[in-house]
C-alpha cells in the first residue's frame, strides 16, 4: 500500500526535530452544495530543523516516532 503524501504550510517550529504543519482540504458539502475548507495540524519529523513557519512543505506517512507525531517532513515544494 503506498504511503500518503499531504501539502501544507508550516505554523510551528519551536519544537525539536519537529515542526506543525497545517494541512487544508476543501470538498463540496453534500446539502449545501458549496465548497467547505477544513484544516488539520499534523506533527512531522524534521531531521536537521531546516524548517521554518511559513513554508511549504510535504510530509509522507511513516512508522509511529513519537505518540502523535507520524508524518516525516520530504523536500520543499518550491
Amino acid at each position: 500500500m503506498p504511503k500518503r503524501i499531504l501539502q501544507g504550510t508550516v505554523v510551528s517550529d519551536k519544537n525539536e526535530k519537529t515542526v506543525v504543519v497545517k494541512v487544508e482540504r476543501r470538498f463540496i458539502h453534500p446539502l449545501f452544495k458549496k465548497t467547505v475548507r477544513r484544516t488539520k495540524n499534523y506533527k512531522a519529523h524534521d531531521e536537521t530543523n531546516a524548517k521554518k513557519v511559513g513554508d511549504e512543505v510535504s510530509i509522507e506517512e511513516c512508522r509511529p516516532i513519537s505518540r502523535d507525531k507520524r508524518w516525516v517532513v520530504v523536500e520543499n515544494q518550491a
